[in-house]
Parts: structure tokens; sequence; C-alpha cells
């Protein structure tokens, strides 16, 4: 019998992989979102797309339902500082209540896709492991600790909870972010010879291809669940530990020297490697790094002719529907706009 899986945040940089993944694999598919950045999900039997708010989705939902992968969240930090209420809502309050509902509908098993963004700032001559103290800096990171821990305390012999924490993603998708390091990066360098590099450099992430999370994804729904039950998992490889430094030598060794680097922003403060060894001990690796990621995006961008649009930058894309939604309201009649019959 096909086991039924949820995916909230179907239509984003992540769902938008992963959903197609899970077909192959033969799973149902249940995809919810507001769908904000478009609908690419193309249209298959097992697979049904409900528009709905993480904030009020329904106890039916959950029926008969193997496991939830809770990806709809406020993402990244500018985002989170901007829509600082929407960001404990959704991230926190949001996941907590479907972890709770996944529970009450005897779902098996429930993953949050957290962020190794809560580790925050570490000294240089430290690696954190998932035991090491959290140290949230902006409202994203802490709105996503805080739901981490009230996930894994809903964790029962029957209900599996497990966190992932992943590093700074990158790679191709649909829902094409490009305020993403290495994706911003690359983009810059194939439209303008010019590479956007956030000051000052020297700050530390782990780098995960987005292939690799989609990945350990379907590898969590097929392992056990007493391996990663109130768990915590650090997602990415030793080996993808790069400081932005360390990224821009290696765009110097694949382009030469003919780009030019364009500093912007004010220093990051948030700077951290992690060590992701527990993963690795239960059968989980990675399989790309950042040289093939921004290998295969450059081939990618040329091929496509990409062009950057308000939509692959986040927080410029909810802050226009913000700003449409005011002017709509505004001219609204009768709750329309021309057609007011």
């Amino acid at each position: 019998m096909k086991k039924k899986i949820l995916v909230t945040g179907a239509g984003g940089y992540i769902g938008s992989v992963l959903i197609p993944e899970l077909i192959k694999k033969k799973y149902i598919v249940t995809a919810v979102d507001r769908f904000f950045f478009g609908n690419y999900l193309k249209p298959n039997k097992n697979l049904n797309i409900i528009y709905d708010d993480i904030r009020k989705l329904s106890s039916s939902y959950f029926n008969s339902t193997y496991a939830v992968i809770d990806l709809a969240a406020i993402s990244n930090d500018p985002s989170g500082e901007r829509f600082v209420k929407q960001t404990y809502e959704i991230n926190y309050k949001a996941r907590v209540r479907n972890a709770k509902l996944a529970k009450k509908n005897k779902v098996k098993k429930y993953l949050l896709p957290s962020s190794c963004s809560n580790y925050g700032k570490i000294k240089s001559n430290q690696v954190a492991n998932e035991n090491f103290k959290l140290n949230p800096l902006t409202h994203y990171s802490k709105a996503n600790s805080m739901a981490e821990k009230e996930v894994l305390n809903l964790s029962s012999k029957n209900f599996c909870t497990t966190v992932f924490r992943q590093g700074t993603l990158f790679g191709y998708s649909p829902r094409l972010r490009l305020d993403l390091a290495i994706n911003g990066m690359t983009y810059g360098i194939y439209k303008n010879n010019k590479l956007p590099v956030m000051r000052d450099g020297s700050q530390r992430r782990p780098m995960l291809h987005i292939k690799d999370a989609i990945r350990a994804m379907l590898f969590f729904l097929k392992i056990d669940s007493s391996v990663v039950n109130n768990q915590v998992f650090n997602i990415g490889d030793n080996a993808n530990n790069y400081s932005i430094n360390n990224l821009v030598s290696i765009y110097r060794k694949k382009f030469g020297n003919s780009f030019k680097v364009e500093w912007y922003g004010s220093a990051d403060k948030r700077t951290y490697f992690v060590d992701f060894n527990k993963i690795n001990k239960i059968g989980f690796k990675t399989k790309y790094n950042a040289e093939d990621g921004i290998d295969k995006l450059f081939k990618t961008f040329k091929r496509e002719k990409y062009s950057l649009t308000d939509k692959n930058i986040t927080l410029n894309w909810y802050n226009l529907l913000e700003e449409w939604n005011e002017i709509i309201d505004n001219v609204k009649y009768n709750g329309k706009i021309l057609k007011i019959k």
C-alpha cells in the first residue's frame, strides 16, 4: 500500500523539487501552500494540491498520513527581521500546531526542517555538533529554535519527531532563490561578470546542495523511527564547511581573474562551522559540493538565458505582495476591482 506524505511549503524552493521526487518514489502526496511564488508542480494522480495557510490547516489534511514534512516558513533571516510577528506565527507556532495535529491523527513521522543558522556565532576554533549550545541571533533562527524544542517534546513511541538543521542551501529549483550565497554569486558571474559578496567574507557556513537536502528527507522516510525519533541531525558534510572567502577562491579557480568582486551589506555576525558525523553514522552522506553546484548552475543560467525577477529574492517578493495588497484594498469596490457585478 502506498504511503501518504503531507508536505507544507510545497511551492517553495525545496518543496518544488522534493514533491516530484516523492512521486517518483511512489508516495501519495498532499501538497499544501499559499503558493506566493507560483505553483511549479505538475498534475499527477498521486498529487493532491491544497491552497491553504499553514496557520490554519484542517485536521482532516492529516488523515491516513504516514509522515509530515513541514517545510512552510518565512524563509531566511532578512525576511524574519522584516516580518517579525509572522515569523513567530509561521516558523514556530504553526509548525508546533501541525506537529500536534499530526500526533492526534496518528501520523507516524514528523520532520521539522530547521537551520544551522540557529548556531549563530561561534569561535573560529569551534565546530558545532547537535549538542552545541544554540545562539540564535535573528528572529528567523529564534523562531526555528523554539519550534525545535516543542516539536521534539511531542515525540513518543508511536510518534517520531525529528529535526534537520540544514546547511545553507544551493542548487537549482523551479522556484529559484538568488538570495542564497552560491546561487546569487553564480548568477552575478553569469549576468555581468561580477561576484556579489557579503561583507566581510570571513563568515563561515556549511553549504548543502538542494539535491542532498531532498535525499536526506527521503532517507528519513525510509529509516526505522527508533533511529531518528526525538533526535536532531545536522544535514551536510564536514568537507562542505566554507568561509565566504573560500568560495571566492573557488570562483577564481573556475573563472580566473576576469570578474570583479562587489562587496555589499554590513559585516555578517553569523559565523559557524558544523559537524555532520551524527547523520553520517546512521548511513547518510552527501554527494555534492560547492564546485558541483556552481558548475551546474552556471550552465543552467546560460542554457535558459536566465534573468533575475523579484520572485528570486524572497524579501523583495514579500514586500511587493504587501504593497500590492494595500493598493488593491484601496481600489476594491464590493470586493472587486473592474468586474463589480
